[in-house]
């Protein structure tokens, strides 16, 4: 990613300097010559008029003649080239250079300017341009003779070669210094990456109490702050596993170890009266029920994996449902005085899997009882609109802290362990509702204050959609 990074950066800066100056080289050797053209063709059509207005090509005895040759030498000598005049048959009647005079001129060129038509050659690798022009009688509209000319554009080509080493050199300048900022910037901009992996590679060894902080770029520090709530979760997750394994491991042992003392005893005694052995069994059918416990939640949750649970959908009556938990419950209810009041608007007809919203709603009235004050309420409501149906549960007991309040359908975790331990909770009751809830396609959301009570409030879509 730096390489390319680096590679991006310098294409941008280097290629368009690049592109400019070669640019602006040939747009320089182009307009140069074009203006060096233009201005030598001005001068030639002031030369052709002066040549017949002074009867150039009817006589070369005109007293203004040498004045007008002188002239033409001037011009050739200005643009440093040479100047031809021909006449009607290509017979050369003046050369700057004077080497041809007298002389028949045979060219393409001179064919051309006496045929009346404008002619230019640039010879770039040579470094001269070559034009022709006629010279016609304005009265007969005839063509009298001709003009060629030839001149050097090396002072152009001189120009345009300083400019272009110039050029070379600032761009190798730039060059540099696009390299090095790009450098330099793929650098910082890379360096929270960095910070990042090196978190990373201290997350893999166990390292994961420690934070990442980036600065500088606002995107950085967003995935810093995404990346550091993820660890503080993933960290909660981690401490809740242990010490779910930890309690785990302790209540197991702890009915394991109380059926052998239990077992122990009877087996150490002999003539054992029967109402003993009856305490005794009833002492371990109890630590039965204990461990028990513990499994079948254990099993629950992973049935309620989300991605791998079969769900078993038909239309159920949901107020039939609740009435049934609550029967089954009432007794629990009884003990502790707790009063259970069932609310229904209107009756509800759901798809639904019954067995796993039957563990769902069981648990929240359960709970609701449990984490109650004796002669307390629960009060359970049931209502529905043409798309969801809402359960409520609602209690008079204890409550939840408020910063625990996000971190109670996380699995293994407990509020607080010591009154969980007592109602036999593992830790694994909202864990296993919430995922329940959410096979449904539904949400359930807590609100609770401490030592008021506490409302679950859920809501299932009355259809269920695969």
């Amino acid at each position: 990613m730096k390489l390319q990074l680096i590679t991006v950066c310098i294409l941008i800066g280097i290629l368009p300097i690049f592109a400019m100056s070669q640019l602006l080289l040939k747009t320089y050797e182009r307009r140069a010559t074009d203006q060096k053209i233009s201005e030598l063709a001005h001068n030639i059509t002031i030369i052709s008029n002066l040549l017949l207005s002074n009867g150039f090509f009817a006589s070369a005895e005109s007293p203004d003649i040498n004045g007008i040759l002188s002239e033409i030498a001037q011009v050739a000598d200005i643009y440093e080239g040479r100047i031809l005049i021909v006449d009607s048959g290509l017979a050369i009647r003046y050369d700057t250079y004077g080497l041809e005079e007298g002389k028949t001129l045979i060219s393409e060129e001179a064919v051309q300017a006496v045929r009346g038509t404008n002619g230019k050659y640039l010879d770039r690798e040579n470094q001269y341009v070559e034009l022709t022009y006629p010279v016609i009688n304005t009265d007969t509209k005839e063509v009298v003779g001709g003009i060629i000319t030839s001149f050097s554009i090396v002072g152009i080509q001189d120009i345009y070669d300083n400019l272009q080493q110039a050029a070379v050199l600032m761009f190798l300048v730039l060059a540099i210094l696009v390299c090095t900022c790009a450098i330099l910037y793929g650098n910082f901009y890379l360096k929270p990456l960095k910070q990042m992996t090196s978190s990373f590679d201290r997350w893999s060894d166990g390292l994961m109490d420690e934070k990442i902080e980036f600065k500088g770029f606002k995107e950085m520090e967003t995935i810093s702050d995404s990346f550091n709530h993820m660890l503080s979760r993933l960290q909660k997750l981690e401490d809740s596993r242990q010490e779910f394994v930890s309690n785990v491991s302790h209540e197991l042992k702890t009915p394991i170890t109380s059926i052998k003392v239990l077992s122990d005893s009877l087996l150490s005694q002999e003539d054992v009266p029967n109402e003993l052995y009856r305490e005794f069994l009833v002492d371990i059918t109890e630590e039965v029920e204990r461990e028990n416990k513990i499994i079948t939640d254990l099993l629950s949750l992973v049935k309620m994996d989300k991605t791998a649970g079969e769900m078993n959908i038909a239309s159920i009556n949901i107020n039939e449902l609740v009435e049934q938990i609550l029967k089954r419950l009432q007794p629990i209810a009884n003990k502790r005085s707790i009063e259970l009041v069932f609310e229904s608007f209107r009756p509800v007809m759901a798809e639904v899997d019954e067995v796993k919203l039957s563990l769902a709603i069981n648990n929240l009235i359960e709970n609701a009882i449990k984490y109650n004050f004796d002669e307390g309420w629960v009060h359970v409501s049931l209502n529905a609109d043409h798309k969801f149906f809402y359960l409520k549960v609602a209690d008079s007991g204890v409550g939840i802290p408020e910063d625990a309040q996000d971190s109670i359908f996380e699995r293994f975790y407990r509020v607080d362990k010591a009154r969980s331990r007592e109602t036999g909770g593992t830790g694994l009751g909202l864990s296993i509702t919430r995922n329940a809830i959410l096979m449904h396609r539904g949400a359930i959301k807590v609100y609770s204050k401490e030592q008021e009570g506490t409302t679950f409030t859920v809501r299932i879509p009355l259809t269920y959609i695969a």
